[in-house]
């Protein structure tokens, strides 16, 4: 039997990723207070997969027989989190922060249903260039990362702000590790390709 999946996300991020599996999908909004799990003073690869799996959790209870895959970014400089910036002064102030730097991006989901309960985890390291305040400023001005961990849309102008991207999935910098939720579904039993 085939679950229905449910994606516990509002991120457009996310679901535009989703998509591109091709397999028919609900989206819920978890009702997590978020800021209440990053007092708890976890890791940053540790706080994503906490808060990926409590968003799992909390839509599951609503959608009781369906796989819900539940997601959670953290950018992190050595263990300083860089949240979603919200306005450009952050931005700005946060790119500031990264350039000359390498950080780590931890990409956590979480699939749960029935006998479900499967955690995965990519994390990317990445190497901002050097760059001046004016070139900083000016990237945030055109692509408006205000609601991204790290400040920066590396499926725009954000790639020009990288010398140096490594890990195993590029779409994990961007919210999900198609590859390896690919792998998982497959497992689970959904076809190559659903038609």
């Amino acid at each position: 039997m085939k679950l229905s999946l449910v994606l516990a996300s509002t991120s457009p991020y996310r679901r535009t990723l989703l998509e591109r599996l091709g397999y028919p999908f609900e989206i819920e909004k978890p009702q997590v207070d978020e800021d209440s799990y990053k007092k708890l003073n976890l890791t940053p690869p540790h706080l994503a997969s906490r808060l990926a799996r409590e968003k799992a959790l909390e839509v599951a209870r609503r959608c009781p027989g369906k796989l819900v895959i539940g997601g959670d970014q953290v950018a992190a400089l050595k263990n300083d989190i860089l949240g979603k910036p919200g306005s450009i002064e952050n931005a700005v102030a946060q790119l500031l922060k990264l350039q000359g730097q390498t950080h780590q991006l931890h990409t956590a989901l979480h699939l749960l249903g029935p006998g479900i309960d499967i955690p995965l985890l990519e994390t990317t390291q990445l190497t901002m260039r050097k760059l001046d305040f004016q070139a900083i400023k000016t990237y945030v001005e055109l692509d408006r990362p205000l609601d991204c961990a790290g400040s920066y849309k590396l499926e725009a102008r954000g790639i020009k702000l990288f010398s140096k991207i490594e890990g195993g999935d590029h779409d994990a910098i961007v919210g999900v590790p198609l590859m390896q939720l690919q792998n998982k579904l497959i497992e689970l039993g959904f076809a190559f390709f659903d038609k």
